[in-house]
């Protein structure tokens, strides 16, 4: 079984002299590839830090769009240490053949290197970065104080056990109203900790996320408040800056979008009607 960390040989250098400098051991998070199948037939490969990769692939077919109301995943096992293999269910469809037409035409868009710097890279088409959500985000109830939202950076942080060793993965979690942390996934992709998050949110039965946030430790992207969306997240907080089209689809689906969370300070978005005791027009 693949290993979260990677011990190396390194050279502490001291530019100015005067720190600690010569030869030491240093923990590495460890990068490779996890190829995605569905019924055997490759899908896509996705460069990731091994660990929950059931929950990755779960939650990467989620979020393409791969999986709706008349296809379900039935079962997602490892063939081996790199591999993920999805079996789909069909429920609503015509017949099996049309399912094979659809698969093979996403998989003909899909078909690519993710890396883990980003998740949307080898997209055919502008069109085929946009995934519809089932959910109506919009209409989520959700009201959030501002004072349990600027605790969650230190929570977060304090569960990310590989990223205190390596200081080199990003996190996701997924949280309760009151700040209470559910799940906590980490990876050297912000997108694969996301999509490890929602994969194991479906694989348990969660979903949609109403009435929950997700917390993700680097900025907010458009891919990112997709995923979010997509799953039924109400909330998406970033201890960085989002992006200008992030914030532009956070407002066109009804999500709250806040950034730069840290210590007590924070910016909202978008959305900021769920933030109790701040004034609409802020």
């Amino acid at each position: 079984m693949s290993t979260r960390t990677q011990r190396r040989r390194i050279q502490r250098i001291s530019a100015s002299g005067d720190g600690p400098a010569g030869a030491r051991a240093d923990l590495l998070a460890v990068e490779e590839p996890l190829e995605i199948r569905i019924g055997g037939s490759p899908l896509t490969v996705t460069m990731r830090t091994p660990g929950d990769d059931l929950d990755l692939a779960s939650g990467f077919l989620f979020t393409e769009g791969l999986l709706s109301p008349a296809v379900d995943l039935r079962q997602v096992r490892m063939c081996d240490e790199n591999v993920a293999d999805a079996t789909l269910e069909v429920s609503d469809l015509p017949s099996p053949a049309e399912l094979e037409r659809a698969t093979d035409a996403r998989r003909a868009q899909r078909n690519f290197l993710t890396t883990s710097a980003c998740g949307v890279c080898g997209k055919e088409s502008i069109d085929a970065i946009r995934v519809r959500s089932r959910y109506d985000v919009a209409a989520d109830p959700l009201r959030i104080a501002p004072a349990v939202l600027s605790s969650l950076p230190d929570r977060l942080r304090e569960a990310q056990r590989v990223f205190a060793s390596t200081g080199g993965l990003h996190a996701a979690g997924l949280f309760t109203a009151d700040g209470s942390l559910l799940v906590l996934r980490e990876d050297v992709g912000r997108h694969n900790a996301v999509d490890k998050v929602i994969g194991w949110a479906l694989r348990a039965g969660r979903l949609p996320l109403t009435g929950h946030i997700l917390l993700v430790s680097g900025r907010a992207s458009f891919e990112l408040v997709q995923k979010a969306a997509v799953a039924g997240i109400p909330v998406l907080a970033a201890v960085s800056a989002p992006s200008s089209l992030a914030a532009d689809l956070a407002d066109e689906v009804g999500m709250t979008l806040v950034g730069f969370l840290r210590g007590t300070s924070m910016n909202a978005y978008t959305g900021v009607e769920r933030l109790s005791g701040v004034p609409a027009s802020a």
